[in-house]
């Protein structure tokens, strides 16, 4: 705390003063002095002209920058531009950054880093700065379903226009971002809503596609198999040969067979063989043609569109479902349309893939090339498909017991998940094989005991329909149709006694 003997007195604080006083005008005289010199050196006029282009200089100081804007979608579709901006300017983000968001998933092999919104990010390309800002907000009407509208601002000398949009944008960001994204590619698997995915894209939403299947663990026919990874190769390649030819760049596959032979796992060894991400459609929760539409233009190009169960999703026999909330439609044309109409050139590289289990109730129009371009059947374990997931499953290529489980998997029907199942029982390898050898006779036993009561219905109908038709005289037709009523009865027990078969189930096992 200050005392009184502490403060200055008064002939300091005037002295102090003074000094001051005398060091401004000292100061001032200086610069009356500079100024009169440079008056006398520098003609009027050209101070003028001096003084005029240095406040030019700081009025067009501001002015001179120019910003452009690139949102992430044009209408519905993805902006391909924006999606290339932000994978490179991942690799721009430094210490200097006050906030930054990480992640990291199983697969990827590096931090995944964004900036917030508002944050800045400095470039330079060829001796020209650049400043890029990342915007959003929440704008309903216009972004799809109410996502956020997000954007970059690239900020630049407006001289240097040319180079940026012609070098800068179009070569150097664009295939930076392929490197980019080829070195740490990881496949995404999206679906319709939002479920805490970076965003809303068009109404999808993103996780990454962690299913290990490859080709190598497929358990399907070989020469299939091959065939499939052939028609992949050549399709992938081909994308001038589909300009040429004035075809739109995409290819339709149809995966059908009874539940548990692998079509989903099919699907996902695609995906990871070309490094395509997945979009699973769900027909069921489209109310309309539109909507379909909109869907399909917000997907990415180098994807694989799913529709499974298509025999079951949604019923199209009518060609016409209606949801009766909103009285909107959803037509089998609108999905043809989809499939091969003029919306399906809205992208590029991209397959779509439908399965069903009964590939008899499809509607023919749906068939035929151009929409399902390949049909491939997934048919039941087979001894090289056996050999696959044995190999897969326990480690072994070779055992005593192969030669009697390859004959008895000719003989009965098994799926590759039934098969799969067993295989998990134990680690112990000849107990596992044992117990496959005893499911692999018990199915024998009841497909055997399934044809002979097949036979012994066809026969009890036989007889009723023989003795239906048979003459006999008027003293004779009591015993005649007391004879028929006995054999409709032991029929009808039979009838009775049999398995049960539901709709798209497996018969109950004992």
């Amino acid at each position: 705390m200050y005392s009184i003997k502490s403060m200055p007195s008064t002939s300091s604080v005037l002295s102090a003063y003074t000094t001051f006083t005398a060091s401004a005008m000292l100061v001032r005289t200086v610069i009356k002095e500079v100024q009169t010199l440079t008056n006398q050196i520098i003609p009027k006029p050209i101070q003028e002209m001096i003084l005029s282009k240095l406040g030019a200089f700081a009025r067009n100081q501001a002015s001179s920058q120019m910003t452009i804007v690139i949102e992430e979608f044009i209408g519905y579709s993805i902006n391909q531009l924006y999606e290339a901006s932000e994978i490179y300017l991942r690799t721009k983000i430094n210490a200097s950054h006050k906030r930054v968001k990480v992640s990291m998933s199983p697969k990827e092999k590096i931090l995944s880093l964004t900036i917030n919104r508002g944050e800045k990010i400095i470039d330079e390309f060829q001796g020209i700065k650049l400043i890029w800002k990342f915007t959003s907000k929440d704008d309903k009407d216009s972004s799809p379903d109410g996502a956020k509208n997000r954007a970059m601002e690239l900020s630049f000398d407006k001289e240097y226009m040319e180079e940026v949009l012609n070098s800068y944008l179009t070569s150097h960001i664009i295939e930076s971002s392929k490197a980019i994204k080829e070195e740490n590619q990881v496949v995404k698997l999206y679906a319709l809503g939002n479920f805490g995915g970076e965003g809303n894209r068009g109404g999808w939403s993103s996780t990454n596609l962690d299913h290990p299947a490859t080709f190598d663990k497929i358990a399907m026919d070989p020469s299939l198999k091959q065939a499939l990874i052939d028609d992949l190769d050549r399709f992938s390649r081909r994308r001038d040969f589909y300009r040429r030819v004035g075809k739109a760049w995409k290819r339709g596959y149809l995966l059908y067979g009874p539940p548990g032979t692998g079509k989903s796992s099919l699907i996902a060894a695609m995906a990871n063989y070309l490094k395509f991400n997945i979009y699973d459609l769900e027909l069921a929760s489209i109310s309309s043609n539109s909507r379909l539409r909109n869907l399909l233009v917000s997907s990415s190009n180098r994807s694989i569109l799913v529709i499974e169960d298509i025999d079951c999703s949604i019923e199209l026999q009518d060609r016409r479902t209606v949801d009766r909330n909103n009285n909107s439609q959803l037509t089998l044309s609108g999905l043809l349309n989809f499939i091969d109409g003029l919306w399906s050139s809205c992208g590029d590289e991209r397959i779509i893939v439908f399965t069903t289990n009964h590939k008899d109730r499809l509607d023919p129009a749906l068939l035929r090339p151009g929409r399902m371009d390949m049909h491939i059947h997934m048919s039941y374990c087979t001894p090289s498909g056996f050999r696959i997931l044995v190999s897969n499953y326990l480690g072994i290529n070779n055992h005593e017991l192969f030669p009697r489980i390859d004959e008895l998997m000719t003989e009965v029907q098994a799926t590759p998940a039934e098969i799969a199942e067993e295989l998990m029982k134990s680690e112990d390898v000849d107990i596992v094989l044992e117990g496959l050898i005893k499911l692999l006779q018990r199915k024998k036993t009841e497909s055997i005991e399934g044809e002979t009561e097949v036979g012994d219905k066809r026969k009890a109908r036989e007889e009723i329909e023989v003795n239906e038709n048979i003459n006999v005289d008027d003293g004779d037709q009591w015993k005649a149709k007391k004879m028929r009523i006995l054999m409709r009865d032991q029929a009808d027990l039979r009838q009775a006694s049999s398995v049960p078969w539901f709709c798209g189930a497996e018969p109950i096992g004992n």
